[in-house]
């Protein structure tokens, strides 16, 4: 447990690992979400992608959640029906990488009330904007979950005032 609470600390201080993209996918093989931290063609994506669910969903449960792939490390966790999975350069920390992932579930959770993949399927503009707060060209920019939330909270706020109802006086300035 000291090593977890230790890796903890290192990652709330900034240490971080670059990862490459990062996929989330049903049992079933469907593609819920999928982020892209380098540049590659829609091919390429499909090739990949098909390639690394099939890899991922082809293990036992008891399996280590981290295997090497090409020249990179294939990271993931399962949490319920879904999947969520990073592929990090090879000298990256794979634990480092989990606690990425387990901090984006609970980001999802905090948000969604216990995050399941109807709330990805459906919202899932709102499951990409989460994972641009907390990632930002394949980095953790912000560990604090409070500080991602409240921007979400904001960014929610602000997209209801503009949807919210208004008066022709109140379009043009008059009130």
């Amino acid at each position: 447990m000291n090593s977890f609470i230790a890796l903890n600390e290192k990652f709330a201080h900034g240490i971080t690992v670059k990862m490459q993209f990062m996929l989330l996918f049903s049992r079933q093989g469907k593609l819920r979400l999928q982020k892209w931290y380098v540049p590659l063609s829609d091919t390429q994506k499909k090739k990949i992608s098909r390639e690394v669910i099939q890899m991922v969903l082809a293990r036992k449960p008891k399996m280590c959640s981290f295997l090497e792939w090409r020249d990179l490390k294939i990271v993931y966790k399962r949490y319920a029906s879904l999947y969520f999975c990073c592929a990090v350069e090879d000298q990256e920390n794979e634990l480092i990488t989990l606690e990425i992932i387990h901090r984006y579930v609970e980001l999802l959770d905090k948000y969604f009330g216990s995050v399941c993949e109807l709330d990805i399927i459906f919202n899932f503009e709102k499951a990409y904007y989460i994972l641009d707060e907390f990632i930002l060209g394949g980095e953790a920019q912000e560990t604090s979950k409070k500080i991602v939330l409240k921007a979400i909270e904001q960014a929610d706020m602000l997209q209801e005032e503009a949807e919210a109802p208004r008066s022709v006086l109140e379009e043009i300035g008059l009130t």
